[in-house]
């Protein structure tokens, strides 16, 4: 498991670009569950690029579990895309690491004590108020990235979180580990929007892109204590479902 901060990006690599557009064939359905996908040539003439590329985009593709290769008969559409069960109470370490995939954290900015963001959570919160300990991460599974998480815990008793490392890099495990503080239930509002700017950049998807918007508060094992998360979600790797692997 990664902890990183973001910084600036650079440009997409050359598989990454021929992994998209397969990829985004696949989802329009030009290339059905079965079907074969332009061969390794095939790929190289179209993108006037190296045989190794090529191969790693494919490979990509194999780890997302889009297509599956079979010695000389060439490559073959496994899905339309991988099932992440990040609609579950639990974290998405805990999600994405027990369905095999390496979970990879962007630090978007330092957490911080913030005042209770007004404007948010107005249709599950009472009327919070007070300083809140805020996390505002980049979530990525096998370096895709899945999921912008803005992440808000009272302050109070958990002073300490400012100034530590988080228990292999969740908010989650930490809570539980060193405050007894677990998970029990949440509440959840979905719906969909178009990537911002902010959106676009982060979650690298196109301007004007359908992502999930979740809000989300956290019930947890002590009385009064919630957690809430407002969550961003692309689903052009991973679909998103409440079915834990």
């Amino acid at each position: 498991m990664n902890l990183l901060f973001l910084g600036m990006t650079n440009p997409k690599p050359h598989y990454s670009i021929i992994s998209e557009f397969v990829k985004k064939q696949i989802h329009e359905g030009l290339y059905p569950k079965g079907s074969l996908i332009p061969s390794e040539n095939d790929l190289c003439i179209q993108f006037d690029t190296s045989r190794m590329t090529v191969r790693q985009a494919l490979n990509e593709l194999v780890k997302e579990g889009f297509i599956e290769r079979k010695h000389g008969k060439g490559s073959f559409v496994k899905s339309e895309r991988q099932s992440l069960g990040l609609l579950s109470f639990k974290g998405f370490s805990e999600v994405v690491g027990s369905a095999d995939h390496e979970v990879k954290t962007l630090m978007v900015e330092p957490p911080a004590i913030l005042p209770w963001p007004q404007g948010v959570f107005e249709s599950m919160s009472r009327a919070e108020s007070g300083e809140y300990f805020t996390l505002k991460r980049l979530r990525c599974a096998d370096d895709a990235p899945v999921m912008l998480e803005y992440t808000y815990l009272p302050i109070e008793g958990f002073e300490s979180l400012l100034s530590s490392d988080l228990v292999d890099g969740s908010l989650f495990k930490t809570l539980s580990v060193k405050f007894g503080v677990d998970m029990r239930n949440l509440e959840q509002c979905l719906r969909a929007i178009q990537a911002d700017t902010t959106h676009s950049k982060l979650l690298k998807c196109p301007l004007g892109s359908p992502i999930l918007a979740i809000e989300r508060k956290y019930i947890t094992n002590q009385t009064g204590l919630f957690v809430y998360s407002k969550l961003y979600c692309y689903t052009d790797h991973y679909s998103i479902s409440n079915i834990l692997n």
